[in-house]
């Protein structure tokens, strides 16, 4: 293989090599990814049609579900698929397109958890100026900035990597399309110039960390400020959830890049991959409307409308 252009399609990494095992991990992942798109849906649902939750916070936290419910449903399905039907290629445009999609979906939620912690700031440390800094219009620039962002960074990393020459064979060892490990597949030295696109990234990201830390540091010594422990309680129950999420994003996808070469190993890498790239947006929906009663109140109207439209339908027709 010479270049690029020779090879048509590349092996993934299988999560077993017995049928049991392939078929039990198509369940457990049909199993996750239902529960991602039941758990994202109904929030993006609950949000949409609640116009009590027609506020920044919960408009920031419809794009994440939208970023949840795509990221996920760019590597699960095809993971299902090969674990059902014991197979292991992708071709070669499919996988530049699963490597543009999950690096799209991923950045812009990074770059939407920094603008909530910045949300969460104003709301408790500035609230009188809160509609004036956060009006409907600098929400939707905030959330298109984010997706902006998102693709950008996603399409330069795209082409660049995809028009390296590879010649060192097609097998990913990853279950879906990853740029570090298909840069391994490269021969030639250019293969430098994404590792350096990769630490700019890497730096503007560290750079969005940083701010979220410095924004939950001035929140935290905010609420402490608060006399009653009823606001206090409010407002932990605001940035909690937030707070986890992030942490949950970052220490995943920290320790599969950043790991120990001497712990590493394909097992280990496919679990740590599997765990940043498929939990969070399982669980994100989870999280949020543990303690958030807002939330939970406008699921429960959602689901007896749901619940109640039937009956009223079959009522109708009876009474005709």
């Amino acid at each position: 293989m010479s270049n690029g252009s020779s090879i048509t399609e590349f092996l993934l990494l299988a999560f077993a090599d017995t049928r049991e095992l392939q078929l039990l991990h198509f369940w457990l992942f049909l199993g996750i990814y239902l529960a991602a798109l039941l758990g994202n849906g109904l929030i993006i649902t609950a949000i949409a049609c609640d116009h009590h939750l027609h506020t920044p916070m919960y408009f920031f936290l419809l794009n994440l579900s939208l970023l949840d419910l795509g990221s996920i449903s760019t590597t699960l399905p095809k993971a299902m698929a090969n674990s059902l039907w014991d197979n292991r290629d992708i071709s070669y445009s499919g996988c530049a397109v699963q490597v543009f999609f999950f690096l799209f979906l991923i950045s812009a939620e990074f770059s939407l958890l920094t603008i909530m912690s910045y949300d969460r700031y104003v709301a408790i440390c500035k609230p009188l100026h809160y509609g004036t800094l956060l009006g409907s219009r600098a929400c939707v620039r905030m959330a298109a900035a984010a997706w902006g962002t998102g693709f950008l960074n996603s399409l330069l990393h795209t082409v660049n990597t995809f028009s390296l020459p590879m010649c060192k064979g097609n097998a990913v060892d990853q279950f879906f399309c990853e740029i570090p490990q298909i840069l391994k597949l490269s021969c030639s030295l250019s293969y430098l110039r994404e590792v350096g696109l990769i630490m700019v990234s890497a730096c503007l990201g560290f750079g969005c960390f940083v701010f979220i830390v410095v924004s939950y540091v001035q929140i935290f010594r905010a609420v402490l400020r608060i006399p009653s422990e009823q606001g206090r309680h409010k407002a932990f129950s605001m940035c909690l959830p937030h707070l986890a999420v992030v942490f949950l994003f970052i220490s995943t996808s920290i320790f599969a890049y950043l790991k120990p070469p001497s712990i590493s190993s394909p097992s280990l890498d496919l679990v740590v991959s599997f765990l940043y790239s498929v939990v969070p947006p399982a669980v994100n929906p989870l999280i949020y409307s543990m303690r958030n009663q807002d939330l939970k109140d406008a699921l429960r109207k959602l689901i007896a409308r749901c619940y109640s439209e039937p009956i009223n339908c079959s009522s109708s027709s009876k009474q005709l």
